[in-house]
């Protein structure tokens, strides 16, 4: 089984500050650092660190191809990422503060440009049984689900940044949806975590997973609910823990591990994640996941 993630590639400027800057107010930071990102590229090296045979596709611009570069050495197929001139890459400003939390300023760039015809391209090198994991980061994400249900693929999505139009997108196409709790409350209206589970189910008609951050992780089939308790960790950096769970966990779940385990390795993935500076660069490999099961 192969897995395509159709998603973001992003240069992360990450700043360290006491605390998130509010409204009118203009503070200076303790440090920048500048990481590749991007909730699209994080999920693929997320996927190809757990063991997953991982392609990634979507747009940067010609000053992005050092992302490429570090994709490839995490083990991630880049065959299919565009390169081009029309716009440049996309790029996040982020905001740490002492606590490990962060604020996030997203331009899409290149990853606003996908194209019909890229989509067309991409899938057609795709098989019945193939996963197709998608975020909310590029455009053309509705387009993306009809043509990977089309060709038999299945579909892992991950609406996040969450947006109003999601509500719209044909949800009912989609396999396996995952969601944290603030997006699946915006997105069916529920605010105590098991209540969202039958709603969302029912939404999709497949398997749902809610992360809950410290309260660990609900998961939702047709036959079973599951909740994963959180794992304990010294926080220093919250950006790619959701990108890190959605690997782990997506990559175990198409090497047919059962569901538990699927969720035990991806919730200690992420707070191994948490522990370390940046986004793509805290994601840990798998035999260090392994060894801390």
């Amino acid at each position: 089984m192969r897995i395509l993630n159709f998603g973001s590639l992003n240069i992360d400027h990450v700043y360290r500050v006491d605390h998130i800057a509010r409204p009118g107010e203009t503070i200076a930071s303790r440090s920048l650092d500048v990481y590749a990102g991007g909730k699209g590229a994080n999920q693929s090296v997320a996927l190809a660190r757990a063991g997953a045979d991982v392609s990634h596709a979507g747009r940067v611009g010609e000053d992005g191809q050092w992302l490429l570069d570090k994709l490839t050495q995490a083990g991630v197929d880049v065959s299919l990422i565009e390169v081009g001139s029309v716009a440049r890459t996309g790029h996040a400003v982020i905001q740490v503060d002492n606590t490990g939390e962060n604020a996030i300023l997203l331009h899409g760039g290149a990853n606003q440009t996908i194209a019909p015809d890229q989509i067309d391209r991409t899938l057609g090198g795709f098989n019945k049984g193939d996963v197709l994991l998608l975020q909310n980061e590029i455009n053309h994400i509705p387009a993306l689900i009809n043509a990977a249900a089309d060709h038999g693929l299945s579909v892992c999505l991950n609406p996040a940044p969450m947006t109003d139009e999601v509500r719209n997108w044909p949800l009912n196409k989609v396999s396996l949806l995952i969601v944290n709790e603030t997006e699946a409350e915006a997105l069916c209206g529920e605010a105590d975590p098991w209540e969202m589970l039958p709603k969302l189910t029912e939404m999709t008609g497949g398997e749902v997973i809610v992360t809950l951050g410290d309260k660990g992780a609900l998961y939702a089939g047709q036959s079973e609910a599951v909740h994963q308790p959180a794992i304990k960790a010294d926080v220093i950096d919250t950006t790619a823990a959701g990108d890190t769970f959605i690997g782990y966990f997506l990559a175990r779940r198409a090497a047919g591990d059962p569901v538990e385990q699927c969720l035990k390795i991806a919730t200690t993935a992420a707070a191994m994640c948490v522990a370390k500076g940046g986004a793509m660069d805290s994601i840990p490999d798998g035999n260090e996941v392994s060894h801390h099961e």
